[in-house]
């Protein structure tokens, strides 16, 4: 089994992504910097922020940087996000001021604690002895703009002298300010002192900022809104990483009423240097699952380390015609004592890269593959404990299948192997070189047809599995943690609801909306998220399709839900939306943009 975690050891090649980052960090000419370290979910940004700390942080950079590590997503529904990064960035400044500036880095310190004890920082906050309030603000980026700059219109000003009475009388005694400010004195005031306090610390500040994407909009605009607005100051990094559709989701979802210029540029603005985690090739797929066994094999850590070494080199290398590696090469640099044993697990992973970097629903996703393989790794423990003759690679064959294909089609192919008594006929068919696609095709159970391509291409794996009694493998798959974790946590009703909304003929079907309104409103997100995993494993949208009209009748009732099918359908990369699917979004208000 491996850890579902980040690390700082690198797998993919993703080094060379936080060198770069790294050098532009240490350039002084950019600073200050904030530079953005864009990807989905599973694709590698917060290990890429470990790794670009690595690099900074070596014994030749050693007393140059002072970071700053600040995951939004920790201090979600605790704290207000804008006082809470301004907090942790204060104390790592009190911590390492220098004797003669602690006093400047305790009044900073305690400013930002002001702030927060008067509730000045929260949303609908106020202002008390004429400090700026955070959550009035909330006509866009310009009125936030002109409050900084001091042109802030009456609006603005009245909202904050109207609030201050009532935060005046709830505070009484908590804080005694040692002179009045205006809005604009007391933002002024806080980045002077910070500059004075990190001027005498002689260091560069990186803040290493993660996890916004995962926050709720409000929370993400507010750690936004704090980088821009209190901390982009000389001498100062911001290395932030997101998923670009999410943060302009926030946008949309935060601002009353934005308009689609502010939504699209609100990011570019922020971000003035875009690094985007590369999706990664067959090689890249291939080297990772490599590396991935050999660990598991526990080669020795020292062996682990050169095959790293040699596998990252030959990455950066193939952009040549002749840079090429695979088992053999890789059995030569880690000289296992049993390399026979250790050939036949790293032949599956060789073989398996290509669809895995190719298929839809998979697209070289490291984390995706990662817990493939670890579902892998529990069946074929179980299958070891109950003493099932299933050998893993059988094991890893069909959870591929499972991952790339449908719940219709994995349900046709359980039945279909408990019919025959473990052996179905249409496998022979299937793997056969020479066979027709139209007798292949007839060969199939119905709801496997669609797959057809993968199918093939799947069925040539070794190892073969015509003529293998593949029930035990059936029960695993019924009896261990299955792939459809997602769906396994729905309640009974909306796993109901998710196979009528499989089935949809109409846009307007009854059956589809009373199945949504009969779902509680907090499962319609989950819901959404099993729907797009078994859309992803028909990689066909020449045609019309039933389970993606239904996604658009839960989109139509849920807004979170709407976010994700968005998403989906941006990832699919579809040169041009055909037509049936543009006539179905048509005006829809979430489908715009």
């Amino acid at each position: 089994m491996w850890a579902d975690t980040d690390t700082d050891t690198d797998y993919l090649n993703h080094s060379e992504v936080a060198e770069l980052v790294a050098e532009m960090v240490g350039t002084e000419r950019l600073l200050p910097l904030s530079l953005g370290v864009f990807g989905t979910w599973g694709t590698g940004k917060s290990s890429i922020l470990r790794l670009v700390r690595q690099e900074l942080a070596t014994d030749a950079n050693k007393g140059k940087y002072l970071f700053v590590d600040f995951d939004a997503w920790l201090y979600q529904d605790f704290d207000d996000a804008r006082a809470a990064l301004m907090a942790v960035i204060a104390k790592v400044l009190l911590d390492e001021a220098p004797e003669g500036f602690k006093d400047k880095a305790r009044s900073l310190y305690g400013r930002v604690n002001k702030l927060r004890l008067l509730g000045l920082a929260a949303e609908g906050g106020a202002a008390f002895m004429g400090l700026p309030t955070f959550g009035l603000l909330r006509k866009g980026i310009e009125g936030v703009g002109d409050l900084v700059v001091g042109n802030a219109d009456d609006d603005d000003m009245k909202a904050v002298k109207d609030a201050a009475g009532e935060i005046r009388e709830k505070t009484k005694g908590l804080v005694a300010a040692k002179e009045k400010r205006s809005p604009t004195e007391e933002i002024t005031a806080f980045r002077a002192e910070f500059e004075e306090v990190l001027k005498g610390i002689g260091k560069t500040l990186v803040v290493v900022i993660d996890n916004i994407d995962r926050c709720t909009p409000p929370n993400a605009i507010h750690t936004l809104e704090a980088i821009r607005l209190f901390l982009f100051l000389p001498r100062t990094a911001f290395v932030i990483a997101a998923d670009e559709d999410m943060v302009r989701h926030a946008v949309s979802t935060h601002f009353r009423n934005p308009s689609e210029r502010l939504i699209q540029d609100y990011l570019d603005k922020l971000i003035q240097v875009p690094v985007r985690v590369p999706r990664l090739g067959v090689q890249e797929v291939r080297a990772y699952m490599l590396l991935l066994f050999a660990e598991a094999a526990e080669v020795g850590e020292k062996q682990l380390g050169i095959l790293r070494t040699y596998l990252v080199d030959q990455l950066r290398q193939v952009w040549k015609q002749d840079s090429d590696f695979g088992v053999d090469e890789v059995l030569r640099v880690l000289s296992p004592q049993d390399p026979e044993r250790l050939r036949a697990t790293l032949q599956l992973a060789d073989r398996m890269a290509p669809l895995l970097a190719y298929s839809a629903n998979v697209k070289g996703n490291p984390r995706i593959i990662k817990r493939m393989l670890n579902v892998v790794r529990m069946r074929a423990s179980v299958a070891r404990r109950r003493e099932m003759p299933l050998d893993e690679a059988i094991i890893a064959k069909l959870v591929l299948f499972e991952r790339c294909t449908a719940a219709g089609a994995v349900d046709a192919f359980h039945d279909a192997i408990n019919v025959s008594g473990g052996k179905p006929g249409f496998l022979t068919n299937l793997e056969d070189h020479d066979a027709e696609a139209s007798e292949t095709e007839a060969a199939c159970p119905e709801a496997m047809r669609p797959y057809l391509t993968f199918l093939r291409e799947w069925a040539f794996l070794e190892p073969a599995l015509a003529g293998t009694d593949l029930r035990p493998a059936v029960y695993l798959a019924r009896e261990t943690v299955p792939l459809r974790s997602l769906a396994a946590s729905l309640s009974p009703t909306a796993l109901k609801a998710v196979g009528v909304l499989r089935s949809v003929r109409t846009a307007s079907s009854p059956a589809a909306r009373v199945a949504i309104a009969g779902t509680d409103p907090a499962e319609h997100v989950p819901m959404m998220e099993t729907l797009v995993r078994d859309m992803r494993r028909n990689p066909d949208w020449t045609r019309s399709r039933d389970d993606f009209r239904g996604a658009t009748m839960l989109a139509d009732a849920a807004p979170g839900a709407a976010v994700m099918l968005i998403r989906f359908i941006r990832s699919l990369d579809l040169p041009k939306r055909p037509a049936w699917m543009s006539t179905l979004l048509g005006d829809k208000p979430w489908a715009q943009g």
